[in-house]
């Protein structure tokens, strides 16, 4: 089974509408960090990543179909 963990939060934050940046801002992140996620080159912690679904409306267990 394959985690899409960056896909999914590049698709969901779109879906938002919103830029990495505004993510970033959102979740109190770097942009770099969330361009790093979402190209797959860093996983985030257990807390980044109920961060970032919180910010984009989404349960963490989404992120991982």
């Amino acid at each position: 089974m394959e985690i899409n963990i960056g896909k999914n939060t590049k698709c969901f934050r779109k879906s938002a509408g919103l830029t990495q940046e505004k993510l970033a801002d959102k979740v109190d992140l770097s942009l770099r960090y969330i361009q790093n996620i979402e190209d797959g080159t860093r996983l985030p912690t257990i807390i980044t990543l109920l961060k970032i679904a919180k910010a984009l409306n989404k349960d963490a267990g989404d992120f991982f179909h």
